[in-house]
């Protein structure tokens, strides 16, 4: 049963890797802004910003209109999250893997597994990968936060010349969508729960736990208990002589006793000498 659950497990693992680092690495983001100047030169502009992973967003550029003259501007974004989004899609890719090739090795070779007595490996590499699990999520989700912030539009249009002048107007005519941003980091946290909950079920195939269920360790209770069954067999120990030969003599008995039986000896003894010497006379 323990094997089947652990098998369920990384089997539920797989999956969920999948969707944590498909989510994140497949991700492509859209924000479109309007800008209409107030000399009615260059009216209704929309301008496409577009961002996806790894979201090194210091290298996504667009053009903006000046509405002072009839040419562009070129403008970035602000902020570099690459190294938080490839870490967790790194874990995530690696963490699949492991669980494919565990899989495999639970079912089809199961006995040179055990022989081999891999579980202790095969323990600390699951408590390896819940941590970074762990870590990739934390860091993942504090870099969504930041790109939602460097992608608002009130924030990219504070980028824009034109904007800044209030005499022109602009708007936002389309934000991203952050929902799948928002499940790949909610995959990750669910992994981080998967792998925390296959660290026992890969303990209890390894050595350690099976030597501690050979030998387990006796309760307080079961302790006295083995006490007092000691205690009662010493005291029915110790009385049983005396109900088995009854009460023994002392020695003042046992000397009179000894008196007695050489009286006899001597009045046998003279009573045999007797008669003889009778007859001589």
């Amino acid at each position: 049963l323990p094997l089947l659950l652990l098998l369920l497990l990384l089997s539920t693992s797989e999956i969920f890797a999948i969707c944590a680092f498909a989510t994140c690495g497949g991700y492509h983001g859209l924000l479109q802004v309007k800008v209409d100047c107030a000399d009615r030169r260059q009216n209704n502009l929309s301008i496409n910003i577009d961002f996806s992973y790894p979201f090194r967003l210091q290298q996504v550029h667009f053009k903006a209109p000046l509405c002072e003259a009839k040419r562009n501007e070129i403008l970035f974004l602000d902020g570099d999250f690459s190294s938080s989004a490839q870490f967790f899609v790194v874990v995530g890719v690696f963490a699949f893997l492991y669980s494919l090739l565990a899989t495999v090795v639970y079912v089809f070779y199961q006995n040179k597994y055990l022989k081999n007595n891999r579980g202790p490996l095969d323990f600390v590499v699951t408590m390896i990968f819940s941590v970074m699990w762990l870590i990739s999520s934390c860091c993942w989700a504090k870099a969504l936060s930041d790109i939602k912030t460097a992608t608002n539009p009130t924030q990219v249009l504070l980028l824009i010349s034109a904007c800044r002048a209030h005499e022109n107007r602009c708007t936002a005519t389309q934000g991203p969508l952050w929902s799948r941003l928002n499940t790949s980091a909610v995959f990750g946290f669910v992994n981080v729960v998967l792998w925390v909950g296959n660290i026992w079920f890969v303990f209890k195939e390894t050595g350690w736990y099976k030597t501690g269920q050979r030998y387990p360790t006796r309760s307080a209770s079961g302790k006295r208990a083995s006490e007092m069954r000691q205690r009662l067999y010493s005291e029915s120990s110790f009385d049983q002589p005396e109900e088995s030969f009854g009460p023994q003599p002392s020695r003042q008995d046992s000397f009179n006793q000894s008196r007695g039986e050489y009286g006899q000896k001597v009045h046998k003894q003279s009573s045999f000498n007797h008669p003889s010497s009778f007859q001589y006379e």
